[in-house]
Formats: C-alpha cells, structure tokens, sequence
C-alpha cells in the first residue's frame, strides 16, 4: 500500500479538526505523547536497526545506536525534564513612561500540524527529533520518509498506530510523486532536511501557501587545524568524524586545512589511522554507501579529480570499490583546483579534500568566499584564533577542538545560515520554532493615551510628544 493525494488530504484534515478541538494541549498530554514516543524507540530498537541496516545494505548497528537512538531518546529525555519550563508564560518589560501599569507577557501557543520531510541518512534522528520538537509544543505532525528508507518507512507506518492515533502523528508510505505532493499541503510549520535543489523547490511550494519553513541542507563544512595543536588527536577525530556513516553526513568534515608545513605528516598520520580502525571495508562496522547512483556520484567525483591533475590517495591501500555491497574506500584528494567537482560540491561520502594554508587570513578568506557552511571545525588550544575563526566565519554551528558534536547538544540550537539553511530546532528552541510565541499586552483601566492624545491634537498633546521624543532621542 502506497499512500495516495486523497489520503494525505483525509490524514492532514483529520489532524486539523484535533488540533481544533483541542488547541492548547495540557502539560500532562503532552508529557504523555512525548513518553509514548520515547516508548515506540525503545520497544522497538531491534526491528528499527535491522530496518535500517536493510535500507543501508549495511550501517553499523552501533552507528544507529549511537546516532540515531540514543541521541534520540536522550532529546526526549530532555525536553520531558525542561517542558514545564518551557510552556511558561515569560514576563516582558513594559515603557511606563507610555504606558503606565500595562503588563507585557508572551505566551508560548502551538501552531497546528507541522510536516516532516526527512532523509536517508539519519532517518530515526532526522524525522523523531522534530517529532519531539513538534509534541512538545503540543502540534500534530505528518512525516514523509525518503524513498532510501523504505524498510524503516514501512516499519514506522505499521507500528505508529500502537502508540499515536493518526490524526496527531502520521508517517506516510512512500509513492510515486509523493514529495512534492506532501509539500503542498497547507502546514502550519514545515520543516525539511535535504539538500540545497530540494530545499529551494520545498520553500517555494510551501510559499505558495505561505508556510513557514525550517531548512536544515548542508554544504561543505571545512575543519582547520591550527600547527600548534596536537597533530595525531586532530588526526583521529578528523577522520573519525569522516568514517562514521561512511561520509554520508550534512555536518560531516567535507574538507580540512592543513598547515602547509605538516600536509605529508597529516596524510601519513591520516593512512596510518585508517589501517588501525577501518582495516578492511568489508566489515560490518564500516556503512554502506546508500544507493548505487550515489556511489556512481563518489566514483566520478575522484575521476573528475585525477583526470584535473589532483592527487587521489587510498586511505585502504590494496581495496577498491566494492559494488555489490556498495562499500567504498576512504579517499584523501589533494592539489585541487577550483573547477574541479570536490572544490565545488558536498562531497557527502568517505572522500576528504585537504587544502594547505599558510596564515588565518588565507583560510577567512577561502570559506567567506564560498556558501555560508553547516558547521566549521577549529583545532586549536589558543583561544584568541578560535575566537577569529568563530567570530570572522559565519556558519550554522561550531563544535571545537572536534566535529558534529555540536549537532547533539540538545540545549544548543541546530540549523543553517543561508544556502545551508535555515530555521532552528532542538531543545528549547525547537520548542520555540514549533510554537507561537505569542506577544500579550494588557492595558489598565486607565489609558493616558486614549485620554490625552487623541485627536484633534491640542497644545498638551503636541508638547508631550515632543517632549516625549526628546527623551527618548
């Protein structure tokens, strides 16, 4: 069963009518729906990880573990100790010099029914962390799964009946066209992970029916390591980050700058490493890469690179591509230039471009030049260049000293900045962008400006206001 225009109509109209009839969702329901998700992770870790595994053809069971289900309850786990907090009214300051006894709160309020677009890559992470951000602001939620997770995709339509009724969280099966129909419906809040293309054709169909939007895309985020800082750690979480779901992460280390004077002992370093911990790619430790277009993509990626005169390096010296069960060596490129393809594109696989650089001018340069990233990667113990890095280079988010790590701190905000984004969720803040924060202004019984400057304006009001003006200038 794939699931039809029709019913997407049906499921979205549902959800509307319980939003409707019931709007401001008790701290108590929303408590339980949270619980009740954090219940459908945990009763069902086995089929989630197998499903996932076959998507994949094979993703290390620890790397869903990890990466998916643990971070995932753990932001669940976080917003059920924080919700009470979080669905308070705040107190805002008011001018009594104008408005004297008047009162300013703002009201946190849900909005509706909030769409799901979700990828491949991290599906359970991606599609339940902004279920958690959606429940918690007390909306219903409708999640459309890419067609590369069909396994997981089917798993979750078939078990979410046992734990949410559809007209508060749906996941639909994937079909034909599905995409761009989902897309179309008149959410209250849409919020997609993807690449840029898909992003820009999701953000205009939802403008057609004025839905705001969260974007969280991608790009090529650069980590930079400082000579200074001790070569063989920035080695092992480099390339760590680089293996973990082999490359294939929106916030993954896309390229590194490298101190011209230690670009050979990084590569060498670089090698050594990956015969330590990624000995064999055969190994069910190592991912898969996704589909087969995608590693035709990779493969033509270093073909376009050598044939332009880089320097191509195997990381898995003596092992090739292994198309049957999609498994790719770790690859280093260097001496690129900037019509090559790894200069321009995501890279989105086990390939790591390193660049050299000489001073910090060089590398402010380089990334300022380019998209703004998802995520920069500082390497350094001198706080005054991390401070240039993060104040002279403007990305989504920072994690130093390492990478990703940033992306799980459920009190951090997460999101882009321009073609790598936009929009935050996680944490309070996910709260906030699946919430109204709605401004209240109460008025006294007694209004001076009612009373006094009212039209036609006479000399008392023409004198306050200048008055007025002059103090306030």
């Amino acid at each position: 069963m794939t699931t039809t225009l029709d019913e997407l109509n049906k499921v979205f109209a549902s959800q509307r009518g319980h939003y409707l009839s019931n709007q401001v969702p008790s701290y108590k329901e929303r408590i339980a729906d949270l619980k009740q998700l954090k219940r459908l992770l945990t009763e069902n870790k086995g089929p989630i990880t197998a499903a996932i595994n076959r998507d994949y053809l094979n993703r290390s069971s620890n790397e869903t573990l990890f990466a998916e289900l643990i971070t995932t309850i753990d932001g669940i786990n976080h917003a059920i100790k924080h919700l009470k907090g979080w669905m308070k009214k705040q107190k805002r300051q008011v001018d009594h010099s104008m408005f004297f006894g008047g009162k300013n709160t703002v009201v946190p309020q849900p909005i509706g029914v909030v769409g799901i677009i979700v990828p491949w890559n991290f599906p359970i992470f991606l599609s339940l962390g902004p279920l958690t951000s959606a429940l918690s602001a007390g909306n219903t939620a409708m999640i459309k799964i890419s067609s590369n997770s069909s396994n997981l995709s089917n798993l979750l339509c078939n078990i979410s009946g046992d734990y949410f009724p559809e007209d508060k969280v749906y996941f639909a099966k994937e079909s034909s066209g599905l995409g761009a129909t989902f897309t179309q419906l008149h959410f209250d809040l849409l919020i997609f992970t993807g690449s840029g293309a898909t992003g820009r054709s999701v953000m205009s169909a939802a403008a057609k029916n004025l839905t705001p939007v969260i974007l969280e895309l991608g790009g090529k985020s650069p980590a930079i390591v400082d000579p200074n800082y001790p070569l063989d750690t920035a080695v092992d979480r480099i390339m760590y980050t680089k293996q973990f779901n082999a490359g294939q992460i929106c916030t993954t280390v896309d390229y590194v700058f490298v101190h011209t004077s230690q670009i050979d002992l990084f590569i060498k370093k670089a090698i050594d490493w990956v015969n330590t911990h990624v000995p064999d790619i055969a190994s069910s430790d190592y991912t898969s890469i996704i589909d087969d277009r995608s590693l035709r993509r990779l493969e033509r990626t270093l073909q376009d690179a050598t044939d332009k005169g880089a320097l191509v390096i195997n990381l898995n010296k003596g092992q090739s591509i292994d198309y049957t069960n999609r498994k790719m060596p770790l690859y280093i490129i260097t001496n690129t230039t900037s019509e090559m393809t790894v200069s321009n594109q995501e890279t989105f696989g086990p390939i790591l471009m390193v660049l050299t650089y000489n001073n910090d001018h060089e590398v402010i340069e380089y990334i300022n030049s380019r998209d703004k990233p998802l995520a920069i990667y500082p390497f350094s113990n001198n706080k005054k260049l991390i401070n240039n890095y993060t104040t002279n280079i403007i990305s989504g988010g920072v994690t130093v000293n390492n990478a990703l790590l940033h992306v799980i701190q459920h009190d951090l905000p997460f999101g882009g900045i321009g073609a790598s984004g936009m929009g935050h969720y996680h944490g309070k803040d996910g709260f906030q962008s699946c919430s109204k924060m709605r401004p209240i202004f109460y008025q006294p019984k007694f209004s001076f400006v009612n009373r006094f400057l009212s039209p036609p304006y006479g000399k008392f009001a023409t004198e306050f206001i200048n008055r007025l003006f002059y103090l306030k200038s």
